[in-house]
């Protein structure tokens, strides 16, 4: 015998409440500035009760003052590469929160360099940060979830995970194994309901960039690779990372969320054509 449906304005109210994170309480590695700040204002718009990390002081503690107005907020200063710091963090926060509902990561370094010129210490920076800080922000955090049988992981990757240029070889190496690492615990721990996905961006305005902005031909010319023919705002990307936050997202896990103005999806630049052809 079929269940009778739920009146309309409840259907309605509940899809609602899946795009909503009252009463949750998530984790952003990274919430001083560029995508991380602005994943943190995000969630806590949602209504998050959002825990923020980085390890430049002054940055993360100015994110949480400014979330704080939507709802609770804390600050913690850590470096995302640091296994004991991060494993200090779970600690610090499975004793004192109910739970960790969203956890979400973004620091990342790269040097731009031919590989053949790479000296060992600046492949550990790029590869100690991006890959293994990952693996310990996924570890911590993933057990934490595991253990209260729920939750939301999220990793930043990059589309330089499939498309790279030269100089960008070790970076994109970092990148495209986030996205395995995501597969992999997806497959892990999906069935205690955790979930794990990765953001993966194209070209994002942020404070890191704006050197690039006094080369228009550089700053152009990467623009040129998105249909838009523009560089995404940090909130644009910040989006995608509260949908994979929240129910709405319910049975997505194993992903890769492409936030990257069309860049995968065409060969090289667009050709600049405005007419619109019927068959």
């Amino acid at each position: 015998m079929n269940a009778t449906p739920a009146p309309l304005a409840e259907r309605l109210d509940a899809y609602r409440s899946r795009f909503r994170l009252d009463g949750r309480t998530a984790l952003v590695l990274g919430a001083a500035s560029g995508i991380g700040k602005a994943s943190a204002e995000a969630l806590a718009a949602l209504g998050a009760t959002v825990i923020c990390a980085d390890k430049d002081k002054a940055g993360v503690e100015a994110t949480a003052a400014d979330v704080a107005a939507s709802g609770g907020a804390e600050a913690h200063v850590l470096d995302a590469g640091d296994a004991a710091a991060v494993d200090a963090l779970a600690a610090a926060i499975a004793a004192k929160h109910q739970r960790l509902d969203v956890a979400v990561t973004t620091p990342a370094v790269h040097v731009r360099k031919l590989m053949l010129d790479y000296t060992d210490d600046e492949y550990d920076s790029v590869a100690d940060l991006n890959l293994r800080g990952t693996f310990l922000f996924l570890r911590a955090f993933g057990r934490m979830m595991v253990r209260q049988g729920g939750g939301s992981l999220i990793a930043s990757s990059s589309v330089r995970a499939t498309t790279l240029e030269p100089g960008l070889a070790i970076y994109s190496a970092t990148k495209a194994g986030i996205i395995q690492m995501v597969r992999g615990l997806a497959s892990e721990v999906g069935q205690f309901s955790v979930r794990v996905n990765a953001v993966v961006p194209s070209i994002v305005e942020t404070a890191l960039v704006a050197p690039l902005k006094a080369r228009p031909e550089i700053w152009n010319a990467l623009a040129s690779h998105t249909v838009f023919n523009r560089w995404a705002q940090p909130s644009e990307v910040a989006a995608a990372v509260a949908f994979l936050a929240c129910d709405a997202s319910s049975y997505v896990t194993g992903s890769a969320l492409l936030v990257d103005g069309g860049w995968t999806a065409i060969d090289g630049a667009p050709t600049g054509l405005t007419k619109t052809h019927e068959a």
